[in-house]
């Protein structure tokens, strides 16, 4: 057993071997599959990529099965401060289940993280995939500057606030965050607001709230409204490598 570092600067004590992965995260989860798929043991029920994956479902990222993880008998479970709660990862660690906390909040920073939680936490070696992922957003260049409000919900209307890694994502791309200097990282905003913000443009991606073309876009008359895959946006793994592409392209109109 060696006691390695995670994103927080916890330490973690993890085998020289690892086995048996539990994630709690889809993007970790999407990660080691593409990585390593026969470590995973146990993934939550919002884990959707691969569609295959055939693994032990542990509920929500905000309301794992503690007493089903521990059953599992992991050597370690990956986890994220944004998606899961600190009481979960409290409960799990006093049960003696170890524990690695990733940080994101930048493309960057996912790119540094993935590499250290493949290494450290499931002692492998940097797969291809992670690679690619790094030289294709080295190579990225922003497109003509715009401005953009980025609702991930309504009824009440919630937007991409301040130090997001869907932020980074789209201001490499070019696109600033009108809400990125907001104290919230994710504020409620009424519309009225929003539309009086007078975005470039307004992007809607399909999750967390499931935007389409018939709900969203018609609450932002005359700006125009790109309609995005949620996962090329918001998680940070194997998607990284398409993402820039896809996403210059939708958010081109």
């Amino acid at each position: 057993m060696t006691l390695v570092h995670d994103d927080t600067g916890a330490p973690v004590p993890v085998p020289e071997r690892v086995r048996r992965v539990v994630s709690l995260v889809p993007s970790l989860t999407e990660t080691v599959a593409a990585t390593a798929r026969g470590l995973l043991v146990g993934a939550t029920d919002w884990c959707t990529h691969p569609g295959d994956l055939d693994v032990a479902r542990v509920r929500g990222t905000k309301n794992p099965d503690v007493e089903a993880i521990v059953a599992l008998e992991p050597d370690v479970v990956l986890g994220n401060t944004e998606e899961n709660r600190a009481p979960d990862v409290a409960a799990l660690r006093a049960a003696g289940i170890p524990v690695w906390m990733t940080e994101i909040r930048t493309v960057d920073g996912a790119l540094a993280s993935l590499r250290r939680m493949l290494a450290g936490a499931c002692r492998l070696d940097a797969p291809a995939w992670l690679d690619e992922a790094a030289r294709v957003w080295a190579g990225v260049e922003p497109g003509p500057p715009r401005t953009a409000v980025v609702p991930i919900w309504r009824r009440p209307w919630m937007v991409v606030g301040r130090d997001t890694f869907t932020g980074d994502v789209l201001a490499r791309l070019g696109v600033r965050n009108l809400y990125a200097g907001h104290p919230d990282r994710y504020p409620k905003i009424p519309l009225d607001e929003l539309n009086a913000a007078g975005p470039d443009l307004v992007v809607l991606p399909d999750e967390p709230y499931r935007f389409t073309a018939d709900d969203g876009p018609e609450a932002f008359p005359g700006i125009p409204a790109a309609l995005v895959n949620g996962r090329l946006l918001t998680w940070y793994g194997p998607s990284l490598v398409e993402a820039p592409g896809a996403l210059r392209e939708r958010l081109a109109g």
